[in-house]
């Protein structure tokens, strides 16, 4: 097994007073050689958007786009006429193949939001760009996780145009975890959005990361209470 670890107050960090961004990988303002990607992994942008404030229209092309709202709400439209808000339990996928343009704002005036905006290299270039949206609040259970996005058109979670399986999971202290890798050859970035695990000796607190690759299983220890999520890509 290869690992890499990226502690939480070693990412890149941006405040334009509406948006308040922590960059894992190199984004916008933020430049790092040794941490361009993880394999298909391009971009895992941590946004704190202020009230009645977003992202005006603009522009995407040949990639995939995550959207996980952990707090709060995002209002989206897009070229293709797709209008709505993504609530917290919601999860958004957009293939922005030959090219789609779009906006995301905070709804609400009396609080900010959180959210995820993920970025995954696509396995095909140039398809029909595509929206879909869920909510997967009623499917969490403590101490168990759950796919969010998958390779697979048919399961239960969103669909992607890459060999990519993103779960989440909350875990009460002192459980054991085993994450078997999803497709040959992948690795698996853990991104701890609360608490404190352990990972195969090493200790991820909030907002730390490891990516992991090279291997066909790992085991998750949890210390305290904690919520994590798992973006397996191609490497």
């Amino acid at each position: 097994m290869k690992k890499i670890f990226h502690p939480a107050d070693k990412r890149g960090y941006n405040d334009i007073g509406w948006l308040k961004a922590k960059f894992s990988f190199s984004f916008g303002p933020y430049y790092d050689p040794e941490k361009i990607h993880f394999g298909a992994l391009r971009v895992l942008n941590d946004d704190i958007i202020g009230r009645g404030r977003g992202f005006g229209a603009h522009p995407h092309d040949n990639m995939e786009i995550i959207t996980i709202v952990l707090d709060g709400a995002l209002e989206h439209k897009d070229s293709m006429g797709n209008v709505g808000i993504i609530k917290a339990g919601e999860v958004q996928v957009m293939s922005a193949g030959t090219g789609i343009t779009h906006s995301e704002y905070n709804p609400l005036r009396d609080k900010d939001t959180s959210s995820l905006q993920i970025w995954v290299f696509p396995k095909e270039q140039n398809i029909k760009p595509r929206y879909d949206q869920k909510s997967f609040t009623d499917a969490l259970k403590l101490n168990e996780l759950i796919t969010l996005v998958s390779p697979d058109r048919h399961s239960e979670a969103l669909w992607i145009n890459q060999d990519a399986t993103f779960s989440m999971g909350e875990f009460e202290a002192e459980k054991r975890i085993k994450y078997d890798i999803k497709t040959l050859g992948n690795g698996a970035y853990f991104f701890l959005l609360e608490g404190s695990v352990e990972i195969d000796g090493t200790t991820l607190n909030k907002r730390d990361a490891l990516g992991v690759y090279d291997t066909s299983s790992v085991t998750i220890e949890t210390v305290a209470h904690s919520r994590l999520l798992i973006l397996e890509v191609p490497m």
